[in-house]
């Protein structure tokens, strides 16, 4: 993999506007209308949202996931997708770079809701 050039410098203030969070990944299930999304049932200590992630089609079995934490950015609009909204993205590495994805995880489990950065 050649690796991307690096992004515009933005200020810490813009930074700090992104809320990314750790979750818990309770389920994974299909987004009958599409062939990519699957809908992510996830907990973050005081609330679960919906989160469609397009891993359909980069996973043997998606479901692996479920009971696992990884990160989210918190902090998007809510968008409408495939008949089924999505309240957050999940934060994964490798899909810009052609990578086959996998979650962006913590060290050691912590409290779901804890933020990055």
């Amino acid at each position: 993999m050649q690796p991307a050039p690096i992004k515009d410098v933005i200020s810490f203030e813009d930074f700090e506007k992104i809320d990314i969070r750790v979750g818990t990944i309770i389920s994974v299930s299909e987004v009958e209308k599409s062939n990519k999304l699957m809908k992510l049932t996830v907990d973050f200590g005081d609330h679960t949202r919906s989160i469609l992630a397009g891993i359909k089609q980069e996973r043997d079995n998606p479901k692996e996931i479920e009971n696992k934490q990884a990160l989210f950015v918190l902090n998007l609009p809510e968008k409408k997708m495939a008949g089924e909204v999505s309240q957050g993205m999940l934060f994964d590495i490798g899909y810009a770079d052609k990578v086959t994805p996998c979650l962006a995880i913590p060290e050691v489990p912590v409290p779901n809701g804890s933020r990055a950065g």
